[in-house]
């Protein structure tokens, strides 16, 4: 098996709570917050790119664009929400090939029938376990003995039981996955039997208001998690704020600065001062 950069980030930190990003100022600041590591969701770049929600109206060419323009503007590395990889086992060959050429670190890869649901939603359909396996051997075929992680996602949790859910990640394990991630426990009794079943590294999905319980990384980690995902964390804190002071104009004519970065922070954060460093280097204004 091939040793990637987020194997190499579990093996320093052992269990990692890491932030999903959306664009390339969320990504800059889960870098600057001391994050080794991030997560697109698909979730999030649906909600901001087209305006819509997780139902499968996200395309491969706009995930890629965004993973390709994040990917670019962090050194950390980024793992992309790559839905089910956009059709059968060819498109999953190509969409990891497309992630791989834009600097994506990972990705995450789905069993549900397209088009696809947010995990935590209603409605969602699945494709064969052998079909679905068939998709991560694309996968990891099209990787080869590249730097980039596969994780195995499976919805059969809530559509078929935990017992079908379990043998899909064993065989997905088993194609060549690099980590697990069954989807939507609503109970800690049903993160505790992943953890007991399922192979390591596992991933699990913090969503605030989701269908699974939030719990503090040590408990989760002591279930043998090592992945902690919080994908919507601050796409749903951004949404708040700038709400909040869009009605402050709106209403008073000016916004309140104390919830606001400076302007001397926001071109710190956005490398200003090392833009005009680079102009003057070669003689432009």
């Amino acid at each position: 098996m091939c040793r990637t950069r987020i194997h190499r980030v579990l093996d320093q930190v052992g269990t990692l709570a890491f932030a999903g990003v959306f664009d390339t100022l969320s990504a800059k600041l889960a870098q600057q917050a001391g994050f080794p590591m991030a997560f697109v969701s698909g979730y999030s770049v649906a909600a901001t790119a087209i305006g819509e929600p997780d139902m499968g109206l996200l395309t491969q060419t706009e995930i890629t664009d965004r993973a390709r323009r994040i990917c670019m503007s962090v050194s950390i590395p980024i793992i992309v929400d790559a839905d089910t990889g956009y059709g059968n086992p060819l498109n999953v060959y190509r969409t990891v090939q497309e992630l791989i050429a834009a600097g994506a670190a990972g990705c995450f890869l789905e069993d549900q029938l397209w088009p696809k649901k947010c995990g935590h939603m209603q409605g969602k359909r699945l494709i064969e376990r052998e079909e679905y396996v068939q998709k991560l051997r694309a996968a990891v075929e099209a990787r080869g003995d590249r730097d980039f992680f596969i994780v195995a996602r499976t919805d059969a949790l809530a559509v078929v039981g935990m017992d079908e859910a379990v043998e899909r990640i064993l065989a997905a394990r088993e194609a060549g996955a690099d980590a697990s991630f069954i989807e939507a426990p609503d109970s800690i009794e049903q993160l505790a039997e992943i953890g007991r079943r399922v192979p390591k590294p596992m991933v699990a999905n913090m969503i605030e208001g989701g269908k699974t319980p939030v719990l503090p990384r040590e408990q989760l980690a002591a279930m043998g998690f090592q992945l902690i995902l919080y994908p919507l964390a601050g796409l749903f804190a951004a949404a708040k704020a700038i709400r909040t002071v869009y009605e402050q104009v709106y209403r008073n004519g000016t916004a309140d600065r104390t919830s606001q970065m400076t302007f001397a922070e926001f071109n710190d954060l956005i490398g200003v001062a090392e833009k005009y460093a680079l102009a003057e280097r070669f003689g432009a204004s």
